[in-house]
């Protein structure tokens, strides 16, 4: 530790939101800097790369005013780290932790590295209890359980902003308890601003949001989910409450990823992402967990979209081996008109078990989706029968399955804007199964 601030006047190049500083002396890899324009314009900035006669900056903003000969760079020996305090819930800020809403910043209570501290395995505890989403295809058959990372795979055209509202909105505890939503997004269009905005101006002040637009600078979309995270293991662990994270859309994150990595000269791995894109998505999803003997909890729904609708791209593939299941849209559904459009078949919350049945949802929980999830997925196969042979070609047992697939998706995953609680899920695929046993499908 160097124990003094450096400040030098020896840029070499500025490239896009990079700068090359020349005969830098002991500087570390992620320590801030403040980078002052010669017309008294302060950026910040952190330190990517240190080579032996250079050191690569990264900047928070626009360069557009620095330039090589009176610009200074200031290093602190720090890390970034995000002003932390109770009264940045119902707050608005970009994604360098300014506020968007008009209010003035709020005195912190105290700073934390936004790289977050790890939680140690053994203070674990495992994840228990339901969040509802309102969502009657999450709630009823793959759960959103608190502690629990639980992406949502979309593709490009499918209305996945519009689902992100509606669970923004929508999600709360089935009991009691504080409930608190932290909402981060990546990457948007103007249009997409105002609509989550307006979303968020119909909600109580119940939540945290970070916005980083398009034409903002990218290692802002890179910063953003780290500041969303650590204001919600603040709030989750400091002052009891249980967070839901919603970041949308982790591939704007992953390509923010790939540009950044080409400015310093990486060698690309699969389609041009870097290597450790693996272990970088990680450190954001194992933030996410419960601790033991102590109340909160910090719950990730991060949405992503699949590049030409391939589950196998880099992207759901990395994301899939570190998170605990997915939600998946389907292009088919949202042509049928049904909202939301989740395709069921390929969706699964490896640890619905623990945050369901008695004492928790309800006692039949567990055979109500069993049940629908046999006769859909029964329903769908004999879809490719009937495109064969026609209905007319099926046997009137198999007719009743096609014809409970049918009602499956018009009735139970579409809902519009309705919410529904897990009592009227439950309640609403039991009717579904009794209607079909008793043949008045």
């Amino acid at each position: 530790m160097r124990l003094a601030e450096h400040c030098y006047r020896s840029i070499d190049a500025i490239r896009g939101p990079l700068v090359f500083v020349e005969r830098v002396f002991e500087a570390r890899i992620g320590e801030t800097v403040t980078l002052v324009a010669p017309n008294g314009q302060r950026l910040e900035g952190e330190v990517l790369k240190i080579d032996t006669k250079q050191v690569l900056i990264q900047v928070f903003g626009e360069t557009s005013g620095l330039d090589l000969e009176k610009t200074s760079v200031t290093f602190h020996d720090t890390v970034k780290r995000a002003p932390l305090s109770r009264h940045c819930l119902g707050r608005i800020f970009n994604g360098s932790f300014e506020p968007l809403d008009g209010a003035p910043m709020y005195i912190p209570e105290r700073w934390e590295a936004v790289s977050g501290a790890p939680i140690n395995p053994v203070a674990r505890a495992y994840p228990r209890e339901m969040i509802e989403t309102g969502i009657t295809a999450i709630d009823g058959l793959n759960s959103l359980i608190k502690g629990q990372k639980l992406p949502i795979f979309s593709s490009a055209g499918l209305p996945a902003q519009q689902l992100v509202a509606q669970i923004l909105s929508q999600a709360r505890l089935p009991g009691t308890g504080e409930f608190v939503v932290v909402f981060v997004a990546l990457g948007l269009h103007f249009n997409e601003f105002n609509f989550f905005r307006n979303t968020l101006e119909q909600m109580p002040n119940r939540f945290v949001a970070f916005f980083n637009l398009a034409g903002e600078p990218v290692v802002e979309r890179l910063l953003a989910p780290r500041l969303g995270l650590t204001v919600a293991e603040d709030l989750a662990f400091h002052h009891q409450m249980d967070v839901l994270v919603i970041i949308s859309d982790m591939t704007n994150y992953c390509d923010a990823l790939r540009e950044i990595s080409t400015s310093r000269e990486e060698l690309p791995g699969r389609r041009g992402y870097p290597g450790y894109m693996y272990s970088d998505l990680a450190s954001l999803y194992e933030r996410a967990g419960r601790l033991r003997d102590r109340p909160g909890s910090v719950t990730m729904l991060p949405v992503l979209t699949m590049p030409e609708d391939d589950i196998t791209h880099p992207i759901p593939d990395l994301t899939g081996y570190i998170t605990e299941g997915q939600i998946v849209l389907s292009r088919e559904m949202h042509q049928k008109g049904i909202f939301p459009p989740i395709d069921v078949l390929p969706c699964l919350s490896r640890l619905m078990q623990h945050g369901i049945g008695a004492n928790q949802t309800r006692a039949d929980h567990r055979d109500i989706a069993n049940q629908l999830y046999q006769n859909y997925a029964k329903g769908r196969e004999l879809r490719k029968l009937a495109t064969v042979v026609g209905t007319d070609g099926l046997l009137e047992e198999d007719r009743k399955f096609l014809h409970m697939a049918d009602e499956f998706e018009r009735r139970f995953v579409h809902q519009g804007e309705e919410r529904r609680d897990i009592l009227q899920t439950l309640d609403l695929g039991l009717e579904l199964l009794n209607e079909y046993k008793r043949g008045t499908l």
